[in-house]
């Protein structure tokens, strides 16, 4: 396992000579010298892959069982020098006039366990007999030193991460299609990587069934799932294998080979393990059953295998560039529908609640305002009110740009809602005067609107920097919505997170169905809502408001027509809802995310030292805020992260840090 908690693993299935174990060691060797070459530290092989699953009476014979046994002892001594990490083997065990299906565990010339298949599928393997002992002992029948038999969990620690080191539990095949699998009682006892040597042959549409089991169960035990079975090469008497293998971590499938190879297979990925143990952690009904009587008992064990060396090359998994936004597919439109509906949901119920003559929302043109309205327009259409009551207010100011004005009355103009205009530009100048501001160091005292902003034009790009002049205007809008009945907010959760929204200005509403909405996914809801919601104009609009540059317009706009750039300001939003992800939902420290970012593909390529820079940004701005989040309007949470200070996030608004920024700090780019 690698400083940021990566185990590499491998699935393989071999190609079998049915009845020939020491040819089958052999092709096994050959695939653990490939798994060396790639980095792997664990390889899982199927089950009885030694002999063959297919030998059928022949496992009655010695000379079989003999050579079994030798081939195992020779693939054991033998590791060392190819091969530095563990491998899970199947071979049929003769024990005390008993025969069982195992997977013996060797690595570094040595057998450390020997796990028996304790659940038999009825007569496919007749020949063998389940095991039932309750405990763990210990033979030695291989080698000469006392080898653990039985129900076990191998745990390795690690030096390099803060946390408990990779735990690795074995199931057989049927195992795992009991109502109760062995693997839940493996990973209460600590496993969180499960290995299954399998041999299950393919019919028509099992290869789903197989698939949705290996996936439910990662996801249900919060485990690493490495599942390996029998290919082709097995015998085809009566049934035919595929060679199928799974790598799966906490319901992801993180790798999966083609069936049907005539050629070895072997698919490598990396678990992140300190992403599951964070779950688990996390998790408080995980611990709750962890004393369960029906739990048969485990024994745990230690490996000391030492530290892998170093990897290098990019991660083998998929590191989603923009992790908040449903990835494309089948379920694309039904994850966007639900999206939007558990919104409509949320104001829904607040409105009847509320009972309010109407709903006023700012409309500026832009992506946060837009899906709000239309959030809004479905809420009344559910509740069978005329859309007529959504009042939306246009309050141009000294930044909003000619675009923007017109899209966001041709948004209310198809939605059918009350549209009005208020421009609060003398407004604006008289809070200047009133608080005694001179914006820019002009003195607006005795000035009149037409001349304040003929000043405003001829301002040098680098003097166009006014907090208060920006402020002012941003709590204006939100005096004149509040002054006229239930708001609904329009902020989202990447503004918030950067404390990019003004202090009880466009910061507060009423209710907020955009308030768990990332930046990244409110520009796809908002193309989705067009491309399934409208045709015509109302489309073409939509799709407008999507792709203009994202801004506050609060600051007047650079002598070449520039407007305000928010990106440009605090960064780009995808990287920082890459940020937000990472570090909300899993807990990881700033190294991790910077590796994880540079092995994502963004719309635009980041260099190691762009990402750095960012992401010390995020940081700062993230702690700096806190005290806009303390008290954040009531929104609905849509999916697994929220910044809400009653439910998921509750940090002290004073909290420093110097801790994340130091790290950030060292890294080397």
């Amino acid at each position: 396992m690698d400083e940021h908690g990566f185990y590499r693993v491998a699935a393989a299935s071999p190609r079998v000579r049915v009845g020939h174990p020491e040819a089958n060691g052999e092709a096994i060797i050959d695939l653990l010298r490939q798994a060396e070459r790639e980095g792997v530290e664990l390889v899982v092989f199927p089950e009885l892959c030694l002999t063959g699953y297919t030998c059928g009476d022949l496992f009655n014979d010695r000379t079989l069982l003999g050579g079994a046994r030798e081939a195992l002892r020779t693939l054991a001594r033998e590791s060392a020098s190819y091969y530095s990490g563990l491998a899970i083997v199947g071979l049929p065990l003769l024990l005390e006039d008993q025969l069982y299906n195992v997977a013996a565990i060797i690595g570094q010339g040595q057998i450390h366990g020997i796990i028996p298949k304790r659940y038999l599928p009825n007569e496919k393997e007749r020949w063998f007999t389940p095991w039932v002992d309750r405990e763990e002992r210990t033979e030695h029948f291989l080698t000469g030193r006392a080898i653990p038999l039985g129900d076990g969990v191998w745990k390795m620690n690690s030096s390099r991460w803060v946390g408990d080191g990779v735990c690795l539990g074995v199931e057989i095949c049927e195992d795992l299609w009991t109502p109760i699998p062995r693997s839940v009682a493996l990973a209460f006892s600590g496993a969180n990587v499960i290995c299954n040597p399998s041999a299950s042959n393919d019919l028509t549409t099992k290869s789903d069934y197989r698939r949705q089991l290996v996936q439910s169960q990662s996801a249900r035990l919060m485990t690493g799932y490495v599942y390996a079975s029998a290919g082709v090469t097995e015998s085809t008497t009566d049934l035919v294998f595929g060679g199928h293998c799974f790598i799966a971590e906490n319901g992801v499938i993180l790798a999966e080979s083609k069936r049907f190879s005539r050629e070895p297979v072997m698919i490598v990925a990396d678990i992140d393990i300190e992403r599951l143990s964070i779950d688990r952690m996390r998790t408080r009904s995980w611990n709750d059953q962890k004393g369960e009587e029906f739990l048969p008992p485990v024994a745990g064990h230690t490996l000391d295998l030492g530290e892998s060396p170093a990897r290098v090359g990019p991660l083998r998994r998929v590191v989603a560039a923009h992790p908040f936004v449903p990835s494309h597919g089948d379920r694309l439109a039904e994850r966007c529908e639900e999206i939007f509906h558990i919104q409509v949901a949320g104001l829904s119920k607040r409105v009847e609640v509320a009972g309010p003559p109407s709903l006023q929302i700012g409309i500026s043109g832009g992506l946060d305002s837009t899906l709000a309205l239309l959030v809004a327009v479905k809420t009344c259409d559910l509740l069978s009110i005329d859309r007529t009551r959504v009042h939306g207010i246009t309050m141009p100011g000294f930044g909003t740009s000619d675009r923007t004005f017109a899209n966001a009355q041709a948004i209310m103009q198809h939605l059918k809602i009350t549209a009005e205009t208020i421009d609060i530009k003398t407004l604006s100048l008289d809070a200047f005067r009133a608080i005694g501001h001179r914006p820019f160091g002009i003195q607006v005292d005795g000035m009149d609107l037409d001349t304040f902003q003929d000043r405003l034009r001829e301002l040098p790009d680098h003097q166009r920097h006014d907090l208060t002049f920006e402020n002012v205007q941003a709590r204006i809008r939100t005096f004149l919505l509040m002054s006229r009945g239930f708001v609904v907010g329009t902020g989202d959760m990447s503004e918030l997170a950067l404390g990019w929204a003004t202090y009880n200005g466009d910061h507060m509403s009423m209710y907020n169905p955009n308030v768990s909405i990332p930046k990244t996914l409110v520009r796809f809801l908002v193309r989705w809502v067009a491309d399934h919601e409208f045709d015509g104009d109302a489309r073409e609009v939509l799709h407008s408001i999507a792709d203009t540059e994202i801004s506050p317009e609060l600051l007047p706009p650079s002598r070449d027509g520039s407007i305000q750039s928010t990106e440009a300001s605090v960064g780009p939003y995808e990287l920082h809802d890459f940020f937000l992800y990472h570090f909300l939902r899993f807990g990881f420290r700033p190294t991790k995310i910077f590796r994880l970012a540079c092995e994502a593909r963004f719309d635009r390529p980041y260099t190691p030292s762009e990402i750095k820079s960012w992401l010390g940004q995020f940081f700062r701005r993230f702690f700096h805020s806190q005290y806009k989040r303390s008290c954040l309007p009531d929104g609905p949470k849509v999916g697994s992260i929220s910044l809400s200070p009653r439910g998921d996030w509750r940090m002290p608004s004073d909290a420093e840090g110097t801790l994340w920024l130091d790290e950030i700090e060292r890294l080397a780019v």
